[in-house]
């Protein structure tokens, strides 16, 4: 990716290092917060059109800092480490540059959405991380429930159907946040994912000729 090699070399002292550390801190922080003194600063956080041209550009950041899960704590607990688990590796395989841009990316892409449909948050972009590290490490095991030993290509085939699933069923403003929050993913993996595609139907298409 000539491009992305091309904006570390100009632009690569300008990054946030360990950002998935601060990112998912900053969760822990307000997932304690509605916990224990404010049920409504998901609210007061969260990315929504008309409080963002009232002036309250702070979302624009704050958004970042809800919570992907917030169900019970432990339910919380799991996904926040898995979320820095997976960060973490991509950032160690990335460098902090790509890393930063990968999550710059899935953000922009989610305020083009609020910007579009009023609302934006970060369930694709989290999800994207999933999509991204299984991409990257097919092979690695993790245990599941702590026992069940599962490659993590499957964890992201599951998200994948999850979200293409999701996707099918939403309206269309939830379609095109869907679409724009992935966009890391997207600049990061569409074009080699479009010419495995390609490459693959030639290749059906030649074996189907050779068989007549």
């Amino acid at each position: 990716m000539n491009w992305l090699t091309k904006l570390e070399q100009r632009y690569g002292r300008w990054c946030i290092p360990n950002l998935i550390s601060l990112l998912v801190g900053g969760q822990i922080v307000v997932y304690a917060v509605e916990l224990f003194v404010d049920r409504s600063i998901f609210m007061k956080l969260a990315l929504l059109r008309a409080p963002l041209f009232a002036g309250q550009i702070w979302r624009l950041v704050s958004f970042l800092f809800v919570p992907f899960s917030s169900g019970s704590i432990l339910s919380f607990a799991l996904t926040a480490y898995f979320t820095w688990f997976i960060g973490s590796a991509l950032e160690n395989a990335w460098g902090s540059f790509r890393f930063n841009l990968y999550i710059l990316a899935g953000a922009v892409g989610a305020i083009l959405a609020c910007l579009l449909t009023g609302w934006g948050e970060t369930y694709c972009l989290s999800l994207s991380l999933l999509l991204a590290f299984a991409m990257l490490y097919p092979e690695m095991e993790v245990l599941l429930f702590f026992v069940l030993p599962v490659k993590i290509k499957y964890f992201g085939i599951f998200a994948a159907a999850i979200w293409v699933l999701s996707f099918l069923v939403a309206d269309g403003a939830t379609k095109l946040n869907y679409l724009l929050s992935m966009l890391g993913f997207l600049l990061f993996f569409g074009p080699s994912l479009f010419s495995e595609i390609r490459a693959r139907y030639r290749r059906s298409q030649w074996q189907r000729r050779n068989r007549r």
